[in-house]
């Protein structure tokens, strides 16, 4: 008899088969060289291989252990998820997913946290780019006439293009380059270009609708609600949270509102040549103030280096500052970006004040958020826990753990408010702000889905009332539109880990260390082992 570990890692071999960009971010050996298949009969030899793996989960022993019981709830979560995509709307559906699967099977290549050896990464490297012109073809003939969203299409002619720049201009600066690139990097150039003028085709409507929205709540995240519960939670959230900035920005001096408090904050910033050391600084200090909280990671390294410059032009793609170590090859330490000063000081230092390092790339992706979380999932016991966190080509690569990846990090930068004199009164005026756009989010991205917004509505509620930045807005709507159900799990994690600890009362150390021992697995189910271990009288 096989258990729920073994039906994990049989999903495992198949999620690599599928997916063999996501292989690569998770470490796992023998996909460097792939790019997903298209074929015609792609989708059903997928739904087919998941069949499969539901047999082999049926028939497994009944779980015993918490490490299993997590594995055998987020594979049956996963199959019935991939199954009902896949049925619904396949991923060979959407322009942006061929762009995004080109470019970062070469980015996943060049990036520091890939450990393989040098010349076997460079020959996986050319063999991707020489397959990259067949996989555009098919994408190409696949797409021809089928509706997909304007906003979906453009995002995928950016990306085409930013890929065929990184080919062109980045790559022969990468230590990888080498002579025998140069035509095969060429010549996948030009096929995300002619890609990218070839996407034309009817708009289509964004909404994923109610019953698959319900599913994603309810089965993927395991929520024991479903969209319009949340929509009604998030509502009043973003309302409270209106009042309660202006409540607070009234106890600070100067008699301002709080969007001029957060304003001035955008104000003070590193100076540029001093930016590396502010972030690595910055990050030590909320390892330091944290302790008292949990066990940060301090035996795992994170490097704080400037973007190189083969990197450079990327901004079209999902190109992270911080991305999550290959959980089956982390290395000792992994890198993260910063941008380097650039010609409008202005706009630099704005982007880089020294409240959103603090917030975001220190606490949030840095310290203990991520980066601590992180290295914790890889210890965890359920094979799933352990790689669904990896960060992929365009999101994590499992959806269901979406609550525990973002709901931690961001319930992090809330809780270092908790560390005496950590934050200032106006940066904690920042993260009640940081709390109301998540709450938005999650309404934009429910609204959206459940068909009661469009596009343009969701733009104007980001721009008038949720005060987003407007460079960002276009690109938030777009991954609404192509994700559904995937911003809800910031706000919604973060609830569920604040309940969870006011249900259990622990002593704050030991709550967050066993919380993230479980590693990257829905905060629901997370929960639900944590009474049983710390509840008398709970039984799974």
């Amino acid at each position: 008899m096989s258990d729920a570990h073994d039906a994990a890692r049989a999903y495992l071999k198949v999620h690599a088969q599928f997916r063999p960009v996501d292989a690569t971010f998770m470490g796992l050996p023998g996909h460097d060289h792939q790019l997903p298949p298209v074929g015609a009969d792609s989708v059903e030899a997928e739904l087919d291989a998941l069949a499969g793996v539901r047999a082999t989960l049926d028939a497994s022993d009944g779980p015993t252990t918490a490490a299993a019981r997590i594995d055998a709830r987020m594979l049956d979560a996963q199959l019935r998820t991939a199954d009902a995509e896949q049925r619904r709307a396949p991923r060979q559906d959407n322009p942006a997913w061929y762009t995004g699967e080109a470019a970062f099977g070469v980015i996943s290549l060049l990036l520091p946290g890939h450990h393989g050896d040098v010349q076997d990464t460079r020959d996986a490297l050319r063999v991707r780019l020489e397959a990259m012109p067949a996989f555009l073809a098919h994408g190409r003939a696949h797409l021809q006439g089928r509706p997909r969203p304007d906003d979906v299409a453009e995002r995928a002619r950016r990306e085409a293009r930013a890929a065929a720049h990184l080919l062109t201009s980045g790559l022969p600066k990468h230590p990888l380059w080498d002579d025998a690139l140069r035509l095969p990097a060429a010549r996948a150039a030009r096929a995300l270009l002619g890609y990218a003028e070839d996407l034309v085709g009817p708009d289509a409507p964004v909404a994923g609708g109610e019953a698959h929205l319900d599913l994603l709540m309810r089965v993927t995240h395991a929520l024991p609600f479903g969209p319009r519960e949340a929509l009604e939670r998030a509502t009043e959230a973003f309302e409270r949270l209106t009042h309660h900035l202006e409540e607070r920005a009234a106890q600070l001096p100067g008699n301002l509102p709080w969007t001029e408090h957060l304003a001035r904050l955008e104000q003070v910033s590193p100076e540029p040549e001093r930016m590396l050391d502010a972030y690595r600084d910055l990050h030590v200090r909320a390892l330091d103030a944290a302790r008292p909280l949990l066990t940060p990671a301090a035996d795992y390294g994170l490097d704080f280096r400037f973007l190189p410059e083969w990197a450079e032009g990327t901004g079209d793609l999902y190109f992270l500052f911080y991305r999550s170590p290959a959980p089956f090859n982390p290395g000792t330490g992994s890198v993260y970006w910063v941008t380097p000063p650039g010609a409008d000081m202005a706009a630099y230092r704005r982007a880089n004040n020294a409240s959103f390092v603090k917030l975001v790339h220190a606490v949030h992706h840095g310290s203990i958020g991520h980066h601590t979380h992180n290295a914790r999932a890889r210890e965890a016991g359920s094979v799933l826990a352990r790689v669904a966190g990896t960060d992929c080509a365009s999101g994590i690569a499992l959806l269901g753990a979406g609550t525990m990846v973002e709901g931690w990090a961001c319930y992090a930068e809330d809780l270092l408010a908790e560390a005496p004199g950590f934050y200032t009164p106006a940066e904690e005026l920042l993260l009640t702000q940081f709390e109301r756009r998540n709450a938005a989010s999650c309404i934009v991205d429910l609204k959206l889905h459940l068909g009661e917004w469009s596009l343009d509505e969701a733009r104007a509620f980001y721009r008038d009332r949720a005060h987003f930045a407007p460079a960002r807005i276009w690109a938030e709507t777009t991954r609404n539109a192509m994700f559904p159900a995937s911003r809800v799990m910031y706000w919604l994690g973060t609830e569920t880990i604040k309940a969870l600890r006011a249900e259990l009362n622990l002593n704050p150390h030991t709550f967050h260390d066993a919380l993230l021992s479980y590693g990257h697995a829905p905060a629901t189910v997370v929960a639900d082992e944590m009474r049983v271990a710390f509840s008398p009288g709970v039984h799974p």
